[in-house]
């Protein structure tokens, strides 16, 4: 997986195969399947070479629909939907061996001014203040090596979580978890830059948020998990290579399926995106 900032944005840079068809390239990885942020950020970036410069992806819908092969690339076709004064939308199918593997529809419009308002950030720790992830992994006496090569154009530091004395309460939301996330190293200042690489770490956690009220983890060996659906609202501008808090919560798991929501802010307490994902939590015996 990439190493760094530039990498990301580099995995993220498609090449132009025709009028509205792009390819991606893989990464170096150990993963069996590819990694659904990468697939996400893929196809917005997609989507977005389809439409005029000044507009700007304000909302992503998507479906996983197959497991990636991470020895192949993968080929974007974009499908304008509409174009007009305000809002332009574009459906992206994303496909390998002939069949498809990833539906999203992404909505893009001008920039414009209007009613403004915003939950309340949270109170929590500062970055400095939290732990590092792989700090987190070998406190639990987890191997992190393995987990730090391949994530490590990401940082994250880990707040708390809402499990017996994990610093969240958990009277009314059982299911909570939060940490700081940034890209590592310096993104130009392309307002697609920041939202694609966003996207693509977007799928780092959320799923976990579900697992937090049963005591288990992603990685737990009789856990079947997988990304089933994700949707993200771009509110405001940011910059993802700046520490962004992830504020996660799942309302509800059932049916071998957990439902987790996030929100984002800035360090200054601007909340800038929210994130939807449905995912496989299968516990077999």
């Amino acid at each position: 997986m990439p190493s760094s900032a530039d990498e990301l944005v580099e995995l993220l840079d498609l090449e132009t195969i025709d009028i509205n068809l792009f390819r991606g390239t893989q990464p170096d990885t150990l993963l069996q399947r590819v990694f659904g942020g990468q697939v996400a950020g893929q196809a917005l970036v997609a989507g977005a070479r389809t439409v005029e410069d000044r507009l700007s992806v304000h909302s992503l819908h998507s479906y996983f629909l197959r497991p990636g092969d991470t020895a192949v690339p993968i080929v974007y076709d974009v499908e304008r939907i509409r174009d007009g004064r305000s809002f332009s939308t574009r459906r992206i199918v994303a496909r390998q061996h002939g069949h498809a593997i990833y539906y999203m529809t992404a909505s893009f419009q001008v920039h414009e001014d209007g009613l403004e308002h915003q939950d309340t950030m949270p109170q929590v720790s500062s970055p400095d203040e939290s732990l590092d992830l792989g700090e987190l992994f070998r406190s639990k006496g987890t191997d992190s090596a393995e987990w730090m090569r391949e994530w490590a154009a990401l940082e994250l530091r880990y707040i708390g979580d809402s499990r017996e004395g994990g610093n969240i309460p958990n009277d009314e939301r059982p299911s909570q978890s939060r940490f700081w996330i940034r890209v590592r190293g310096k993104i130009a200042d392309e307002p697609l830059l920041h939202q694609a690489t966003f996207t693509y770490a977007s799928d780092m956690t959320l799923l976990g948020s579900a697992l937090v009220a049963h005591d288990l983890q992603i990685s737990h060996p009789k856990l079947q998990s997988a990304s089933l659906d994700h949707a993200i609202w771009f509110h405001r501008p940011f910059r993802a290579d700046q520490w962004l808090l992830y504020d996660q919560a799942s309302p509800s798991a059932s049916g071998g399926r957990g439902l987790a929501f996030g929100r984002v802010f800035t360090e200054e307490g601007t909340l800038v995106a929210s994130v939807a994902q449905e995912g496989l939590i299968r516990v077999r015996d």
